[in-house]
């Protein structure tokens, strides 16, 4: 499943971001594949500079996974707070980062 939500209109530098749903959390809770959806959409029509590029399943993890385009200057942290309140409750941790590879913060069941 592709989707993509148009280009930045502005100049403002951006990075790539990835928002990943673990398989065993859409598992559990599977409607919160459309409303991460949902979220981001409206998302874009608060902060135009912000975009998804595309949301696919990795098949060999069975994510989803959203590639979205984040203003240098936007909090991540701040919209995944706000997606959190949105959600069932989640644990969110950011992957290690690597040269040239997109920021991966993955959504997850809590810890207990």
């Amino acid at each position: 499943m592709t989707s993509s939500l148009g280009p930045s209109s502005s100049h403002e530098e951006s990075s790539l971001v990835e928002i990943c749903l673990s398989y065993r959390y859409s598992q559990e809770h599977p409607w919160v594949v459309q409303g991460i959806t949902g979220f981001l959409s409206a998302y874009y029509m608060e902060q135009p500079d912000f975009h998804v590029r595309r949301h696919y399943d990795e098949l060999e993890t069975g994510r989803h996974i959203w590639v979205c385009d984040v203003p240098d200057a936007m909090n991540i942290r701040h919209l995944l707070k706000r997606l959190q309140c949105d959600l069932p409750p989640s644990a969110v941790s950011q992957g290690t980062l690597l040269a040239k590879q997109p920021i991966r913060y993955l959504i997850d069941m809590p810890e207990d």
